[in-house]
């Protein structure tokens, strides 16, 4: 294991995407959102995609210093092209064109479709929250067939992931983000490079058996090599049995199909789809009645008496504050797996030995 403090990691994976055709700001900016899923504890949207991205970038699959179009435009509705960019670059400006339209109108939906890897989807709802927005948010990802749906062992879904963001007054928000399946797929590519391992089960074989073992979805892989999901025989399992199967399906029709991005399918281009919904609490909260009820829920549920073996029951959002409060503060750790193969990219795109030696300073 190796800890990165967190601006070397950020200057790091920075020049890693500035020597892979992004200009500075875009670089940057991907390297600061990358890192923020490391320090909320995220692992598997942070700076372990960087061999991904740069490799997404080589295939043509991601497309640099995208201008994301906007092709449907009314007061409160817009959909929104990302055009393959990297998510970090045509995401915020899809959210921001859904914030600037909720303020005029009180509610507002936006469509994003064909937008590269968007990353950690909290990142998104804070962002609305931080304007004093709530934020529902439904996600797929296109081309990327992953997860077997209840009762099935073939890969049909994408992780789906499904968010939701709360303001709060003074408060960080309350931010529910999660895959729609056991892990996420970065979750298996974490343990897949030394990292956390799977939980039991997360995994179906094609003959029905349960496993833990990364190379049942990517098939054989070396330590440092690529990780490709079409190689393995099995699949991940959906979460919650029927209910997050049902869920999944209904974030691969309104994220995938209703975006235009398309819902999952074998054999296509990996995009992310996102439809989104802004609500502007004051609007309807015109007694100023929310934030309040929001306090004293959340008490509530924070003091419930925790099962043994369980130190304290917490709300969504509680465990990422505690992790982005302990890495801001020691940095970020990454298993030694996983620094090689970020330092193996960073090297075949030009990134200096020195600058490499300095991350770790």
């Amino acid at each position: 294991m190796v800890t990165i403090k967190v601006n070397n990691l950020i200057d790091f994976v920075a020049e890693v995407f500035s020597h892979s055709e992004s200009s500075s700001e875009e670089a940057r900016r991907i390297a600061t959102y990358l890192t923020t899923a490391n320090l909320t504890g995220h692992d598997s949207h942070g700076v372990i995609r960087v061999p991904v991205y740069i490799r997404w970038k080589k295939t043509g699959n991601i497309v640099p210093n995208q201008t994301p179009e906007i092709v449907v435009d009314t007061p409160s509705l817009a959909v929104v092209d990302g055009k393959f960019g990297y998510g970090q670059t045509v995401t915020p400006f899809a959210v921001r064109t859904g914030i600037e339209k909720c303020k005029k109108a009180g509610l507002s939906a936006i469509a994003l479709r064909n937008a590269g890897h968007i990353g950690r989807v909290g990142d998104w709802a804070e962002m609305a929250a931080a304007e004093g927005l709530v934020s529902v948010h439904f996600v797929n990802a296109a081309g990327s067939l992953l997860v077997a749906p209840y009762g099935g062992v073939q890969k049909r879904l994408s992780t789906a992931p499904y968010c939701v963001g709360i303001p709060r007054q003074g408060q960080d928000p309350i931010v529910l983000d999660f895959a729609t399946s056991i892990v996420a797929e970065g979750k298996v590519l974490v343990a897949s490079r030394g990292g956390k391992k799977l939980p039991t089960g997360a995994l179906v074989d094609a003959d029905g058996t349960l496993s833990e073992e990364p190379s049942v979805l990517y098939g054989p892989y070396t330590p440092d090599g690529p990780r490709d999901h079409t190689k393995g025989t099995g699949a991940i399992r959906a979460f919650g049995e029927h209910k997050g199967s049902g869920l999944a399906f209904i974030c691969e029709l309104l994220g995938g199909a209703l975006t235009g991005t398309g819902a999952t399918s074998g054999g296509r281009q990996f995009a992310n789809g996102m439809l989104a919904f802004y609500i502007d609490p004051k609007v309807i909260d015109t007694a100023n009645y929310f934030d309040d009820e929001i306090s004293r829920y959340t008490d509530f549920i924070r003091e419930t008496k925790p099962i043994a073996g369980v130190e304290s029951v917490l709300v969504p959002g509680d465990p990422e504050r505690k992790m982005r409060a302990e890495r801001t503060r020691n940095g970020v750790p990454l298993p030694d797996d996983t620094w090689a193969a970020i330092v193996n990219t960073a090297r075949e795109v030009g990134v200096s030995e020195a600058s490499i030696q300095r991350a770790t300073s």
